[in-house]
């Protein structure tokens, strides 16, 4: 091994967005611990340096209407599966003082869409108390609380969506925004800016440099700034450019963007692996995260590429993870 490439692994990284557990949910024969059907396993945070994980439990539409047993088997898929394989679950606060004291990747909860909550808070605090620490709270479309971005009536929440997100701020659940409205992404803002609870964009690029609906505008992306949220660059090929080949370079492009609008120290990575089909060419699993650390270095100081792989994120989990109840 070269020293380069020693130096490169020596990188600490958080990646805020992956879809690892519907996979398994589909397939019980899939290992976390290695397996070539997925792109986001132990064997392969381990190389790319990854120490904290967010997985995402989506419910795909192949499932049918998303009910809250769906979200429980992945809860179990994550606990039997990922933990038992090595990754330690990310709940509180103080579980980061931990973080350098074992030699294993801490694991994250999310849930992308609220459609499988039903419109029940006691789910929502059930999934809370299971470890779920991120909301996001549509995928493309409309569900009980809110519009999502590809919903053609572009609508923000419900009344019961509203309800929700008291819930979530109470609970000390974050809210990621990366699939939802324009509307109610405005909408948020301002209950966001007036409960002092900033949201995220887990898996998000800028608009302004790929055109796709799913991607932020330069005034979202200021609004992030403003409160101290955070935005996750994602490595979704047709969120990066349209059209033709994705070369790691391409991310430059949105990275010095954000970085044009004040958001270098709002700035992380939520890659969205095994939630593609298709993959920037050398970046086609968390493996490679060296490879893009490689070409951040050649354009950027080490100390602000190192802010973007993990220290914004983990500022940002020391001051909005919960912490664990004293009990007497």
């Amino acid at each position: 091994m070269n020293e380069r490439l020693v130096i490169l692994l020596s990188y600490e990284v958080i990646d805020f967005h992956c879809d690892a557990l519907y996979k398994m949910q589909f397939d019980s024969g899939i290992s976390f611990s290695q397996d070539s059907r997925l792109d986001v396993d132990l064997d392969k945070l381990i190389k790319g340096g990854v120490q904290i994980q967010t997985f995402a439990i989506y419910i795909s539409e192949r499932l049918g209407p998303a009910r809250f047993h769906h979200v429980l088997d992945q809860l179990d898929i994550f606990n039997k599966k990922v933990a038992g394989a090595g990754v330690r679950p990310l709940c509180w606060g103080e579980d980061l003082d931990q973080l350098r004291q074992v030699n294993q990747p801490l694991g994250l909860l999310s849930i992308e869409g609220a459609d499988g909550l039903e419109g029940n808070m006691q789910y929502l605090r059930i999934a809370f108390e299971q470890g779920v620490r991120f909301l996001g709270l549509t995928w493309n479309f409309a569900n009980w609380a809110a519009d999502g971005v590809m919903e053609r009536r572009g609508a923000g929440f419900t009344n019961k969506g509203l309800e929700l997100i008291s819930e979530c701020h109470r609970l000390g659940i974050t809210l990621d925004i990366s699939h939802l409205s324009v509307q109610g992404f405005w909408e948020l803002v301002d209950m966001a800016n007036k409960a002092q609870k900033p949201f995220i964009a887990s898996h998000s690029n800028a608009y302004q440099i790929c055109a796709h609906p799913r991607n932020l505008r330069d005034d979202q992306i200021q609004a992030i700034i403003e409160m101290d949220g955070r935005i996750g660059i994602t490595f979704v090929p047709y969120f990066v450019k349209a059209g033709g080949s994705v070369q790691i370079h391409d991310l430059i492009r949105h990275i010095e963007h954000i970085c044009s609008l004040g958001g270098s120290g709002q700035l992380m990575f939520g890659s969205d692996f095994d939630g593609i089909d298709s993959y920037i060419t050398g970046l086609e699993n968390p493996g490679c995260y060296p490879s893009l650390i490689g070409e951040l270095l050649r354009y950027y100081p080490e100390t602000l590429v190192k802010s973007w792989l993990f220290g914004n994120a983990e500022s940002f989990l020391r001051t909005h993870l919960p912490k664990r109840k004293k009990t007497l």
